[in-house]
């Protein structure tokens, strides 16, 4: 049934929901439209709703082919709604959920069309605050890119901020999606355009090996990752893709790309990744549960083909209810302590295995392990025998001769 947003909109059906709203297929004076309609709790908060109207001319003048305009700013009544162009397609958490990691030449295609759309908004001053897969569009419509990459539009623009109000958040809350939160975020430091880049890194580095560097385990294990640790090498890329990423993850925001040089460098490889297949990686362990030797050793396999389920979301804003992604939007977090994200090694974060590598931990890796130790151990024994007969056949040919069964031989004759 059809419900009036505004005096000129109206939704028909349900597109997405996500922890700050759901997206509604609408209809507008132009034709049909996407239609975000924030939760009630927000669309309550008179300060929200006050930096909801300031924000209105920066989110309208948004304009770029890589981004998912926003036509409308509607604030009526219990509605607080953005009225956006209508993508023909998916978003790239759909695609990557079903492909696991996409060919480099695809995803770099796809990192590169949201690198111009970020450098457009931050030529504006508009900062996005939340990329991640979640928030790309593919225009399905369209002709295919490089690789058959669909054109990228990055979307929501605006909703961090809007959401990250002084009352609602304090100093001492952090707004974000811990597997993309750049490390000045976590510290407390207000964002820049450079967390962005540092977001996209982190998407590209997904799109290519099907798990983000440091995600994994309790949130706030990722947050002091991302502060603490280094990101590994991916094995299978050219070295110069590979540096591209390492710069703009890197820890001092002023180290890493701008937005323009970011897609600009990205297009420059696509000729070298032309063909180059989906890189063969897993995904490490992290903080997994133990469990007891007997239980692992007669755990049943997984049936073929069946792919494990992957960590799950994390907390939300609170009073919002879980959405359908597994990496939603806008966590509402407590800013680590400086001896929280200095406690822990400095080094490497978690390695990448080979495909087909057991999991540390994991029951399959007990089980090796111990294989390898009864095969050591036999071994040993095998060799602590050999040395035995080859010392004792030694000091028999010592004595001059072959060596002698004294049980069954009989007393030489006089």
């Amino acid at each position: 049934m059809a419900r009036k947003i505004g005096s000129r909109y109206a939704t028909h059906q349900i597109l997405g929901r996500g922890s700050a709203g759901t997206v509604w297929l609408g209809e507008g004076p132009d034709g049909p439209v996407a239609i975000k309609l924030l939760r009630e709790d927000l669309a309550s908060d008179q300060e929200l709703v006050g930096r909801f109207v300031q924000e209105r001319t920066a989110l309208l003048g948004l304009e770029h082919p890589n981004v998912v305009s926003v036509r409308d700013l509607v604030v009526d009544g219990n509605d607080l709604a953005l009225v956006m162009d209508l993508v023909r397609g998916t978003d790239l958490r759909t695609r990557l959920e079903r492909e696991r990691r996409l060919a480099p030449e695809a995803a770099v295609a796809i990192v590169a069309d949201v690198a111009d759309g970020l450098a457009a908004a931050h030529a504006t001053g508009v900062v996005h605050r939340d990329v991640k897969p979640e928030n790309v569009l593919l225009d399905m419509q369209g002709p295919l890119g490089p690789g058959g990459s669909h054109r990228a539009l990055l979307t929501d623009f605006g909703v961090a901020k809007l959401i990250d109000t002084p009352r609602r958040t304090r100093a001492t809350k952090i707004i974000g999606t811990p597997d993309y939160l750049a490390p000045e975020i976590v510290e407390g430091l207000p964002p820049r355009a450079s967390v962005d880049i540092y977001a996209l890194a982190t998407v590209l580095y997904e799109l290519l090996a099907g798990f983000t560097p440091f995600g994994g385990g309790h949130p706030g294990a990722v947050l002091r990752r991302h502060v603490t640790e280094t990101v590994v090498p991916l094995p299978g890329i050219p070295d110069e893709l590979w540096q591209l990423l390492v710069q703009c993850l890197a820890k001092a925001p002023a180290s890493r790309l701008r937005a323009s040089e970011l897609g600009a460098r990205l297009r420059e490889l696509l000729p070298l990744l032309a063909g180059m297949p989906p890189l063969e990686v897993d995904e490490p362990d992290t903080e997994a549960a133990e469990v007891p030797e007997d239980e692992a050793a007669g755990a049943p396999a997984p049936p073929a083909g069946e792919q494990v389920r992957r960590r799950g979301a994390v907390p939300l804003v609170p009073g919002a209810k879980p959405a359908d992604s597994n990496r939603d939007t806008h966590t509402s977090m407590r800013v680590p302590a400086p001896d929280e994200l200095a406690g822990g090694a400095r080094g490497t974060a978690r390695a990448p295995r080979a495909s087909g590598a057991p999991r540390p931990g994991s029951a399959r890796n007990r089980a090796a392990v111990r294989r390898r130790r009864v095969m050591l151990g036999v071994g040993a024994a095998v060799l602590v025998a050999a040395v035995g007969i080859g010392t004792w056949v030694s000091v028999s040919d010592d004595a001059g001769g072959a060596p002698t069964d004294t049980k069954n031989s009989a007393p030489a004759s006089p």
